[in-house]
């Protein structure tokens, strides 16, 4: 009997049904109002074990198909050949286990069940005359897009009492009578403020009902059906209510209507400052979605407001800073301000409620949901608002880093030539010294890689050696001796005047990214070119390299430690970070990505305001001149093919002069290709000369990335230099010929990046063209081009010394302009 009576306060309605099924000697004791509850709760499980399996879901897709797929792992003919009955999706909603919160927006799109909060700001319009419909019909469209795809949503909404003034004030306008409407005295205002400002509970009462209807109309448009849930503080505080209010809300969900809850403010008192221990004092629908998104075990709570999100203080205060992810026990970091104009909740009301979410295992958004598409693109894991995470994070981590960068640079640049030479110097060495943790943390990552199935070039890009060490160790040492007049150095010297001198001189860009996969070397090396140019530097390394990546930075901040630069230079993870590094042009000044098409590819869509300095292929060509040396051409197709089949620098077309097809020329070249287990695809006109020739290309501008060309046939230099226009990259391409003018012409007319004459293209390399080491390659044509070393990562600035020299002497003829070019010493 005590057993039954804590279960009908406490536990849930299918444990109930359960002893009124299996113990009917306990049921016959049972008082008879215990035993009309439990009657009904076993009259409504059976009620829902009799309706069909839940197909609704397959419904919704119907109508809204081309959002069903965006969220969902499931699809609905997955679900009905389960089976799942109505009752067990009951079961399912009333004991879903309390999951750990999600630590990063990236696993955003894994949540099953969203409660969604829209402020007083988001729902009524500006003038908080009646509710701002666009806005709203927009956000309902993303709701029923998370619905749609098989996830739980719950609504929190205000509006009533803003609904309510509108139809309140006419309704008021309207009645007046004849001899008021007659008078010479307007009451029009007076009776606006009337209804706005002291029928708060009749406007609330008046709301209500319209906003609901007007939530069922919009929703109706999805297939979707919505149900209201009236609630007070009191619902809460009393445990029977409560526990039958959160009955109600499961039963909705698992008849897939979307429960929108909205506080009764007909009949609420004004919000009290007491609180019951262990839980959330119900103020404002801010701690109202909180206690509710942790009694139905919800998985991320969305608080829509008219803020960005949490500031580290007053959003409108010098220097406020936006904080991408926050952990509420650094709530005495942050100073709060004033509250919204509309609602009862402020900026602390929300953290406190969100941090009581997170603190039982609910993740928080604060938002501005003034903003298009802001639900939609936190499900698709995109930084906005102020997440709440348990990582402890202070601040906006990567935009932390890209500050400590730009400082960092200026440090750099303060010091002397020797001083950034040396840290470099103690980098090479320091290669050397630490090649034992160099290579166990490299055979770490070897070890995962062989056991993810990675083969081939990505795997030997992946691997160190002694033999890499040391390459690296004498690079690094070219570019430490040739750093001294990197910055500062004097690139123009003019007098202007008898009293004006101006100077050019180089000086860094600043702070750089660079984003480059899978090649742990390529880490010393990009960081051995900003610290000679002094320029900040965050690095974004692949995954794959992750635990020889972390020794190498490591070794990387011990050299720049030692001259009090250490935070110039920082590694960055995570595709969140990158995407959230792309949107800080305020800190970062250019990007290099390094790596495959598509990631330099995507980076170039993806930065909209930092300029990216790369190229998306690298489409290399040689072409065999009718003049060519046979010995010479075969050597240099089969090195610039196979001394490295994945490099951007390796050749992917051969152009053969048609002569060279009836001098045995051509079988020769062939014949050594396939004996180096290169696959030769045939252009069009080497098809038609062919009857029984290699595979037709499937596209001649392809770049294969492994041991495979297209040999084509021309005509003469001319027809090889349009091919090469027309589906090259602008990247490297070379000519073999021995007539010294043809080859002249060939490297004066095409307009590539590198252009060689009798050499490999695999020499378009930094360290092979004497750049000690490359950031980069560029096919660009601004700022850089080729390979890029340290002269690619400076920029000039105007030095002009004068003599209280004004802009009017020299208009009025007082002084005159001499513009005579100085010697640059």
């Amino acid at each position: 009997m005590t057993k039954l009576s804590k279960m009908l306060k406490g536990k849930k309605m299918n444990e109930i049904v359960n002893i009124v099924r299996n113990n009917s000697k306990v049921s016959l004791k049972i008082p008879p109002l215990i035993k009309q509850t439990a009657l009904c709760a076993l009259k409504t499980q059976r009620l829902l074990n009799n309706i069909p399996p839940k197909t609704m879901i397959q419904k919704r897709c119907i109508s809204s198909s081309s959002s069903c797929q965006i969220y969902s792992s499931e699809n609905p003919s997955t679900m009905q050949q389960r089976g799942v009955s109505l009752s067990s999706s009951l079961v399912q909603h009333s004991s879903l286990d309390r999951r750990s919160a999600f630590l990063t927006r990236s696993e955003l799109r894994n949540a099953k069940r969203v409660v969604i909060k829209l402020g007083s700001a988001v729902v009524t319009r500006a003038d908080g005359q009646g509710l701002a419909l666009g806005r709203l019909a927009a956000i309902i469209e993303q709701v029923a897009e998370i619905q749609n795809s098989g996830a739980d949503c719950i609504m929190v909404t205000s509006g009533a009492v803003a609904f309510g003034k509108q139809r309140l004030s006419q309704e008021l306008l309207m009645s007046m009578s004849m001899r008021e409407t007659l008078s010479s005295m307007d009451r029009t205002s007076e009776l606006k403020n009337i209804a706005q400002n002291d029928l708060k509970r009749p406007n609330a009462a008046v709301g209500q009902s319209g906003l609901m209807a007007l939530y069922g109309a919009m929703f109706r448009n999805y297939g979707i059906i919505v149900g209201q849930v009236l609630v007070t503080r009191q619902d809460f505080i009393n445990d029977d209510t409560r526990e039958q209010l959160f009955n109600t809300i499961r039963e909705l969900m698992a008849l897939n209507i979307i429960p929108i809850i909205n506080t009764n403010d007909a009949v609420s008192p004004p919000p009290q400052e007491t609180s019951m221990q262990g839980t959330l004092n119900i103020t404002d629908n801010d701690s109202l979605a909180s206690r509710v998104a942790v009694d139905i075990n919800a998985d991320l709570a969305i608080l829509m407001s008219d803020v960005d999100g949490i500031y580290d203080r007053p959003p409108k205060a010098d220097g406020a800073q936006l904080l991408h992810y926050f952990n509420h026990k650094n709530i005495d970091d942050i100073q709060f301000g004033e509250k919204s104009n509309y609602g009862t909740g402020g900026m602390e009301s929300k953290v406190i409620s969100a941090g009581f979410a997170l603190d039982h295992g609910c993740n928080v958004i604060i938002c501005n949901g003034l903003k298009n598409n802001t639900i939609r693109n936190i499900m698709a894991g995109e930084t906005i608002g102020t997440m709440f995470s348990p990582l402890e994070i202070k601040g906006s981590s990567v935009e932390v880093l890209a500050k400590n960068a730009r400082s960092g640079s200026r440090k750099l640049s303060s010091l002397a030539p020797e001083d950034r030479a040396e840290i470099i110097r103690h980098l090479a060495t320091s290669l050397l010294s630490n090649e034992f943790e160099i290579m166990e943390a490299n055979k770490k990552d070897l070890d995962a890689a062989k056991a993810c199935g990675v083969t081939g070039p990505m795997f030997d890009r992946l691997a160190l050696s002694r033999a890499k060490l040391e390459s690296l160790c004498t690079g690094l040492m070219q570019i430490a001796d040739s750093s001294y007049d990197n910055v500062g150095k004097v690139v123009r010297r003019t007098q202007i005047s008898d009293t004006l001198e101006v100077v050019q001189k180089t000086v860094p860009i600043g702070v750089l990214m660079v984003i480059f996969e899978s090649r742990p070397d390529a880490l010393p090396q990009v960081a051995s070119l900003a610290i000679a140019s002094a320029n900040g530097l965050l690095m974004k390394g692949g995954k794959e390299a992750i635990n020889s990546n972390k020794i190498l930075m490591r070794i990387v901040n011990e050299a720049l430690g030692r001259y009090g630069c250490s935070d110039a230079i920082s590694l960055v993870s995570g595709r969140d970070e990158v995407a959230d590094l792309l949107k800080l042009d305020q800190y970062i000044d250019l990007i290099i990505p390094r790596g495959s098409n598509e990631m330099v590819r995507q980076i170039k869509e993806r930065s909209k305001s930092i300029p990216v300095l790369g190229h998306a292929d690298g489409i290399c060509h040689t072409y065999l001149d009718e003049f060519c040396d046979v010995d010479k051409a075969l050597k240099i197709v089969v090195d610039a093919k196979t001394d490295y089949p994945a490099a951007c620098n390796a050749m992917e077309t051969l152009l053969v002069h048609e002569s060279l097809l009836t001098n045995g020329v051509f079988h020769l070249v062939c014949d050594d290709l396939k004996k180096a287990k290169v696959d030769i695809f045939s252009g069009p006109r080497l098809s038609e000369h062919l009857t029984f020739g290699p595979p037709k290309a499937e596209k001649m501008s392809f770049e294969y990335g492994a041991l495979a060309c297209t040999i084509e046939i021309v005509s003469n230099m001319e027809e090889a230099i349009d091919h090469i226009h027309k589906y090259g990259s602008g990247h490297t391409d070379v000519i073999v010929t021995e007539d010294k003018d043809i080859a002249e012409k060939f490297i004066a007319s095409v307009d590539s990046a590198c252009v060689f004459h009798n050499t490999s293209s695999r020499f378009a390399d930094g360290f092979r063209l004497g750049l000690g080491a490359e950031v980069g390659i560029s096919t660009g044509r601004i700022h850089a081009r080729g390979p890029v070393g340290v002269e690619g990562l400076l920029t000039t600035k105007w030095e002009l010394r004068g003599d209280n020299d004004t802009a009017a002497e020299y208009a009025r003829g007082e002084k005159q302009f001499v513009h005579k070019q100085l010697p640059l010493d």
